[in-house]
């Protein structure tokens, strides 16, 4: 029997870029920075005070009042991102065995907002005014275990946690259970850390920028960059096997999912690792598990720390695989900040969608030369013949992930 080949027949996203995939696309297009300033609380005393923040997102119109008050932000928005991606595959669960479903999300931080209020309330009031979703909305796998409930979706189910990196390993999760026989999964990460105590959680960080400028808090790879600025929101995507959901009559595919890797620095809980070696490692083997060789990638989509030690570490790594200006690189996260477990996913939103629409999109904020050895894209690249994406991923404390993407078999593209 054939192996089984897993592809993305949807696409969901809720994010500083948009709501929707449609939004999502063409704001990328406009080559737009959606960073601004924290105005949901004051940040006088933070270390950082600039975010990429989803916008124009009424959480009533997608989440019912009995669900709200069990959940954060952070699962309203994988709810969403759950629906549309559901919505866009044009797969209804009711129509298929629920135990054919499943759901695998990635969560670095949980329900932030949610636990900062219950805990106040406890030590405000005292233990009767925390409520008792408080043991589950802010743990990590409340977003998983709310889209099986609401979407049924009773297959094989969970979360990963990799910070960064985790959007990526969710989908090496999904794309081994459609292996052992699964229809269909949805996949992906969201985020939500912009609440005062997320942020004081985050404070520790050397990697943040301290730059109040929106147009240059964030420049990876430039040379005077001077760290990263968070953002909230991601992306979820369905996964199918290629013939469940061929039989389903479903959406052509935007992409396939020809391989993934991950590998882990075991260096050191939080200081980046002194070289480069597990990084390259993830990519060379996602490249080989794809069956592929290097100079059959068309485009990276980099991880992006935004500092200058961890850029260099992951320009020593795109060198080593692929030569010195030897693949484009693109860095669309630029406008949106960096997602935790939600920009993962988002990239790979990106991917399928540049292989889709044969475009390479935009970075802002960066130009062309500010990487002498990687051939940044600073403008869309229109109509180069993309037939593979690799999108590289990185957690705090060593994680490090990898997956190639490529055209559907027959090279057709669906446009959104």
């Amino acid at each position: 029997m054939s192996a089984r080949r897993s592809v993305i027949t949807g696409i969901g996203v809720v994010a500083p870029t948009g709501t929707g995939v449609a939004e999502h696309w063409r704001r990328t297009l406009e080559r737009v920075g959606r960073i601004g300033p924290i105005d949901r609380f004051g940040t006088d005393r933070l270390p950082a005070r600039l975010a990429g923040h989803v916008v124009d997102f009424d959480e009533t119109e997608h989440i019912d009042s009995k669900l709200r008050v069990q959940t954060d932000r952070w699962t309203w928005l994988a709810l969403a991102a759950g629906r549309l991606a559901l919505d866009d595959a044009a797969l209804d669960p009711s129509a298929h065995d629920p135990f054919d479903l499943s759901v695998v999300t990635a969560s670095a931080s949980g329900g932030n907002h949610f636990g900062q209020r219950e805990i106040h309330n406890l030590w405000k009031e005292g233990p009767a005014s925390v409520t008792a979703y408080q043991s589950i909305g802010w743990f990590y796998a409340a977003s998983s275990g709310q889209l099986s409930i609401r979407e049924q979706l009773k297959g094989a189910c969970g979360v990963l946690v990799a910070e960064g990196a985790g959007g990526l390993d969710a989908l090496a999760q999904a794309r081994r259970l459609i292996a052992r026989g699964t229809g269909a999964v949805v996949v992906g990460g969201t985020e939500a850390p912009l609440s005062p105590y997320a942020m004081a959680c985050h404070a520790s960080l050397s990697t943040l920028s301290d730059d109040p400028d929106p147009d240059r808090a964030y420049r990876p790879f430039a040379p005077d960059s001077t760290g990263q600025v968070l953002g909230e929101g991601g992306a979820m995507v369905v996964v199918e096997d290629a013939g469940w959901a061929a039989e389903r009559k479903a959406p052509p595919p935007y992409a396939e999912v020809l391989g993934t890797a991950s590998t882990h620095d075991a260096h050191h809980p939080a200081e980046p690792a002194p070289d480069h070696r597990q990084l390259a490692r993830a990519i060379r083997e996602a490249t080989a598990r794809a069956g592929l060789t290097a100079d059959r990638i068309d485009v990276v989509f980099a991880d992006g720390a935004g500092d200058r030690v961890r850029d260099r570490r992951e320009t020593d790594a795109l060198v080593e695989v692929f030569g010195r200006r030897g693949v484009p690189v693109a860095v669309p996260k630029t406008a949106t900040g960096r997602l935790s477990s939600g920009g993962a996913a988002l990239d790979l939103s990106w991917a399928a969608l540049a292989l889709a629409h044969d475009v390479v999109p935009p970075s802002v904020n960066l130009e062309a030369t500010d990487a002498d050895e990687l051939d940044l894209v600073t403008e869309a690249r229109r109509g180069t013949g993309l037939r593979t994406a690799l999108v590289v991923a990185r957690g705090a404390g060593g994680f490090n992930s990898a997956a190639v993407l490529g055209l559907p078999e027959g090279g057709g593209r669906r446009a959104v």
